[in-house]
């Protein structure tokens, strides 16, 4: 359901939902387009943009995941690699196959590693990426010339999928509005609404943005899927509610693709704290990490702390002819994994706690999911849509996803241009950029991101700020924070005119980016 914003606020307070999902994030946008692609009246409220928080901010992997594996957790990888091939068939302009090399220092590490992945491949069954198979040392340096060369082997290779979790969030967005579901940003839920037997029936909301100020929006099943901050709507509903959700930082820096040298990805089976660390090729850069540090609390924008940083760099250039330095990091950016924390907690280890969610209802009727991956988004929001559904007693068609094309589907793209992201739409943004020679102009010498995709992202993506566009509609603060401060002016200036803002606006919106990109870049 597209509109003005303040249209679309009068018609969350004026409808009765069926379904009002809190949280813009992968679990929620899933969560609304599996709601409304079943025929349900569905809102989806976010208190800051799509994505903004954890689903921007990953290792841009789609996979069942190796170390989970390692732990023995064979239903979780099952579940991810299953939903990993039903994401690459619905969405083939985001998603794709990447090869990913582990380099053999040890005489046994080639047979011990070919003999798990070759499981892992078995449990993709029809929805396989490709076999794993071992590799001679110069097959492994043509894929990945920046490797550590000294006592190398050989290596295995393995496949897996690799995406843009940002545009794949915007693209779950624009799916939802496709089938009729309201879809707003910037939109804060500050208390939940209590029928007089004390049932949850709709949520009290404030437009953080606009003018529309606060709103109330009534409806019969209230799904909180907030990430890491479940706990304080849970709080809303119950002020003596325990804790459900244990953050954990992951951080990953941003670097030039040389230090990898190829296309094809590097995993580095276990570092000094016994995880794996990736180093993936991305829009022409090359992303290294992550970590797992336990966290205190939650925000929006967490910060990557030094020692993480450090770790980061220390363990890549054990593993890389060219050790990376603090001067060649592009970006360094930190993402909260909001994981259910066990009812038991015997280790204090995240790594060691389950991805698997987890899904609380409570005596007044909120419905909350927490835990999970990017991966098995869809998988979460159809066990938390059934559950809900037959807690209520609402009839529905059933979930479709499995099957469901996303916005702008399309096979083949070409993905040595940075807008394949876009699929079919680029017809549409390549009209825009027709209307006037200014829109094909490019923001930045370096980069492909034009004039045109930054009026596309006010018309049609929702995008209210400069840092929405740079950080989650183009990338740009992602793949090079310099270059990204650098465009903040062309973008806001864009937007001004897009959104019918003044010079003032422009004027904050581009200081309150360029300090946000500040805390991307690493200090010497």
């Amino acid at each position: 359901m597209k509109g003005d914003r303040n249209q679309l606020i009068k018609t969350a307070a004026e409808e009765l939902w069926d379904v009002i999902v809190i949280g813009g994030g992968a679990t929620g946008l899933g969560i609304a387009v599996d709601s409304a692609a079943r025929g349900l009246k569905t809102l989806l409220l976010e208190q800051s943009d799509f994505a903004k928080g954890t689903s921007s901010r990953s290792t841009k992997l789609v996979h069942g995941g190796v170390r989970y594996l390692q732990q023995g957790d064979v239903f979780l990888v099952r579940e991810a690699l299953r939903e990993r091939g039903l994401m690459l068939r619905n969405a083939p302009h985001l998603v794709s196959d990447m090869r990913f090399i582990i380099g053999q220092y040890r005489w046994w590490e080639k047979m011990f590693y070919t003999a798990g992945l070759t499981f892992y491949d078995l449990l993709s069954g029809s929805l396989s990426f490709g076999r794993s198979l071992p590799l001679s040392k110069s097959k492994v340096l043509s894929e990945i010339p920046g490797l550590q060369k000294e006592h190398l082997m050989g290596g295995i290779v393995y496949h897996d999928g690799q995406f843009d979790d940002a545009r794949l969030a915007i693209t779950l967005a624009l799916t939802a509005r496709d089938e009729g579901a309201v879809c707003l940003n910037y939109a804060k839920v500050k208390s939940l609404l209590k029928d007089s037997g004390g049932r949850i029936c709709g949520v009290s909301a404030s437009d953080e943005i606009g003018s529309a100020g606060d709103f109330e929006a009534k409806g019969k099943i209230v799904i909180n899927a907030t990430g890491v901050f479940v706990d304080d709507i849970m709080k809303m509903d119950a002020p003596e509610h325990s804790r459900k959700v244990k953050p954990s930082q992951g951080v990953h820096l941003v670097v030039d693709l040389s230090f990898l040298g190829g296309n094809s990805a590097l995993m580095i089976p276990k570092t000094a704290d016994g995880r794996v660390l990736f180093g993936v090729p991305w829009h022409g850069k090359a992303i290294l990490g992550t970590t797992d540090t336990p966290m205190d609390s939650e925000s929006l924008e967490p910060r990557a702390l030094p020692q993480e940083i450090d770790f980061i760099l220390d363990q890549a250039g054990k593993y890389l002819e060219r050790k990376p330095a603090r001067s060649d990091v592009l970006c360094v950016y930190a993402g909260l994994r909001p994981l259910a924390a066990p009812a038991n907690s015997g280790s204090s280890k995240t790594k060691e706690i389950s991805r698997s969610h987890k899904i609380y209802v409570s005596q007044n009727g909120l419905v909350s999911i927490t835990g999970g991956k990017w991966t098995t988004y869809r998988a979460m929001a159809e066990d938390v849509l059934n559950k809900a559904l037959k807690i209520v007693g609402i009839s529905a068609r059933k979930c479709s996803t499995a099957n469901l094309k996303l916005h702008a589907w399309k096979r083949d793209v070409d993905r040595s241009k940075w807008d394949y992201v876009y699929g079919s739409d680029s017809d549409l943004i390549e009209r825009i950029a027709a209307e006037k020679p200014e829109n094909n102009q490019l923001l930045h010498p370096n980069y492909t991101f034009r004039r045109a995709h930054v009026a596309w992202a006010a018309r049609e993506e929702m995008a209210q700020t400069v840092e929405d566009v740079l950080a989650r509609r183009v990338r740009a603060l992602f793949v090079d924070a310099r270059a990204a401060k650098q465009m903040s002016g062309q973008v806001a200036e864009i937007l001004a005119r897009e959104l019918g803002k003044d010079e003032a606006w422009q004027k904050k919106q581009v200081e309150e980016f360029n300090a946000l990109a500040d805390e991307y870049i690493l200090k010497d």
